[in-house]
């Protein structure tokens, strides 16, 4: 590890960096599906290393069919590195699906009603995801990643 990974998290994420390759390649391989949900590869770029990142994340169909929704529930109260990643540089972010090319996607985190019709939709489709959020007090934010 580097000055830049040095510190008390250092090693779990790179632990979480490598399951998050092993993920990639599965996916990139046999396809994106785990625990009967979709998944996707989110591409990101450090928001301190500048370093390219890929997080395999469940996905969910919005309304628009050049949208999908991401939940940034991974990190407990804190929120997940991804989520950091990407809201620090939302311009680089790009999105991947078994058997295609990334493509540059632009995240919105929604609120309000918006966000509640949203949430909804998900844990109507997997309920286990509310249950999730009823373990933390912090609101995980829904994403909607429009194709650019």
């Amino acid at each position: 590890m580097t000055a830049k990974t040095s510190g008390p998290n250092a090693l779990s994420r790179w632990i979480q960096h490598r399951a998050n390759a092993s993920t990639a390649k599965r996916i990139r391989r046999k396809g994106g599906r785990s625990m009967g949900m979709d998944l996707l590869i989110l591409h990101t770029v450090g928001k301190r290393s500048g370093e390219p990142r890929e997080t395999p994340l469940t996905w969910f169909a919005d309304d628009d069919s050049d949208a999908w929704l991401v939940i940034a529930s991974g990190g407990g109260e804190r929120a997940p590195d991804w989520y950091v990643n990407l809201m620090a540089r939302p311009d680089e972010a790009t999105a991947e699906w078994h058997g295609q090319e990334p493509v540059g996607v632009t995240p919105q985190v929604l609120d309000g009603a918006e966000r509640e019709r949203a949430w909804r939709r998900i844990v109507t489709e997997q309920p286990r995801i509310a249950k999730y959020q009823r373990k933390h007090s912090r609101q995980y934010p829904v994403v909607r990643l429009t194709r650019r």
